[in-house]
């Protein structure tokens, strides 16, 4: 018994041994079939790397042959353009080369003139003594009268001559004196607009922003003076308002909100103190920087404050700051060359529009705002001159009291090439049109309405009625309600002025 003891022992272990050594058999495949699929994934991603590597290798060298080929074609303008200017110099040279050859010629010949009046003089004096019996003071007075007459009229021919000319190369002066000041001063554009995004951080934050009841958004739309619209744009919420320093306080006002995560009645109104001293001092170092630019040293601080506010105000996508440091470059320019007063041009061009400043706060267009500005500082008469005359408002012929200095005119001239330079303002000839369009519909949708123009780029509309339809008190209602319906279904800065004229016509015919 205990043989078979020993045997079932021995059997037993030998049984375990055999199982033993296949499981650990079967643990070693598995764990090299396992290793041997690892290996090919491996090689798979390397390839998949390499291929990624390559195709943005390629990307690169595609993007620097590109790069490449816009800084050639950058060099090849820009030497295109030294080589026209070049040109334009040279060409200026010898036309002052052959004015100053001219004009000495002229000078060598009205010489000659007098060399030749002497003569005669004298050869006169001598023949009227010998012959006539005269005194030779009588001789000379006779003499003199002649010789007077004569050289009137060879002077008045020569003057003519000249002013002919002088209206000849006028013309191409002043197109050279507006090309060169053009082409040494540019300014970067910014969109106008009337809405402001801020992003936020997630869709849960709109919910804070409006908080209990709208207790939060009501409470910030009553203190900023904006409207706060939350839609279904993921992570964005828009403020609305046609105040730009306004939408841009309440703009700071929201991002520290957001960024510090509690938003009520008492944390708002903590935050927009903040802002509001935050845009102050923007609006000073940006009125302090432009003054700096152009050297002018004799504004005040309140004017130079004022100044900076025009770097929240756009006309036609045209940032009005940057807008007027433009035309202060240009003016400068041209009243060099024209031997104007360059400060008077320089300090005229910046402020023209700083009526713009004051008129989403106060009534009144930016032209009488910005004359009752420069008014009340004290600024000369000829600063005051431009701000009020910058859109054709005084005579330029010089026949009328109101006629324009030269200043002024240098001013309206540099508003109007700063405008019109080509990528100045991004409102699109479309857009432009069709606001023109929708002012004058609204006026012509009314009884009695004959015609309507609308001028000064939108500003101000002129509505000409029927006399027989409408009395002067009915015309004075028809302004009032053309104005009123202009409010209701149009939005735009500043004002619109409302002209309306009723004229008599009679009309006869003579046959």
């Amino acid at each position: 018994m205990f043989v078979y003891l020993i045997l079932g022992l021995v059997v037993g272990g030998l049984f375990g041994y055999i199982v033993r050594q296949q499981m650990a058999a079967k643990t070693i495949g598995g764990a090299e079939s396992k290793a041997a699929k690892i290996l090919e994934e491996a090689k798979a991603k390397e390839k998949e790397m390499l291929l990624e590597a390559k195709a943005k290798s390629l990307e690169m060298i595609e993007q620097a042959k590109k790069q490449e080929t816009e800084f050639r074609a950058q060099i090849v303008r820009f030497e295109e353009r030294i080589d026209r200017k070049e040109k334009e110099l040279d060409i200026k040279s010898a036309q002052l080369d052959k004015q100053k050859s001219e004009l000495e010629k002229k000078g060598e010949e009205i010489k000659a003139t007098g060399e030749e009046i002497k003569e005669m003089r004298a050869k006169v004096i001598a023949n009227l003594e010998k012959v006539a019996g005269m005194t030779r003071e009588e001789a000379g007075k006779v003499l003199l009268d002649n010789a007077e007459k004569l050289v009137k009229e060879e002077m008045l021919s020569l003057h003519r001559k000249l002013l002919n000319e002088a209206h000849e190369s006028a013309e191409r002066e002043a197109r050279n004196i507006v090309a060169q000041a053009i082409e040494r001063v540019a300014s970067e554009v910014t969109s106008e607009t009337t809405t402001t995004t801020v992003t936020i951080p997630s869709e849960e934050m709109k919910g804070r922003i409006i908080g209990k009841e709208g207790r939060n958004i009501r409470a910030f739309e009553q203190m900023m003076g904006v409207e706060i619209l939350i839609d279904d744009s993921p992570d964005t919420v828009v403020i609305s308002g046609f105040n730009s320093i306004r939408r841009h306080i309440a703009k700071l006002t929201l991002e520290k909100l957001v960024s510090d995560g509690r938003i009520h009645p008492a944390r708002i109104e903590e935050a927009y103190e903040k802002s509001k001293a935050e845009i102050s001092e923007q609006i000073k170092q940006a009125g302090e920087a432009a003054v700096y630019e152009l050297g002018i040293t004799t504004f005040p601080p309140k004017l130079v404050q004022l100044i900076g506010r025009m770097m929240f105000r756009t006309s036609y996508g045209q940032n009005i700051l940057r807008h007027s440091v433009e035309m202060a470059k240009l003016a400068a320019l041209m009243a060099e060359e024209l031997g104007a007063d360059i400060q008077i041009a320089k300090q005229g061009a910046l402020l023209h529009d700083i009526g713009k400043a004051l008129d989403q706060d106060l009534e009144g267009s930016h032209v009488e705002l910005g004359k009752k500005v420069a008014e009340k500082f004290g600024l000369d008469a000829r600063i005051v001159e431009a701000i009020a005359s910058h859109h054709h408002d005084t005579d330029v012929t010089g026949k009328s009291e109101a006629a324009q200095s030269v200043e002024a005119i240098i001013v309206d001239a540099c508003d109007n090439i700063s405008g019109a330079r080509p990528g100045a303002r991004k409102d699109t000839l479309e857009n432009y049109i069709k606001r023109l369009t929708d002012l004058e519909n609204i006026a012509n949708g009314f009884d009695g309405v004959e015609k309507t123009y609308a001028i000064q780029g939108g500003r101000e509309i002129r509505v000409f009625v029927t006399p027989a339809k409408l009395d002067d008190l009915g015309c004075q209602k028809l302004a009032r309600e053309i104005a009123n319906k202009l409010e209701a279904e149009l939005k735009f800065p500043g004002e619109i002025k409302v002209h309306v004229i009723r004229e008599t016509r009679v009309i006869e015919y003579a046959r």
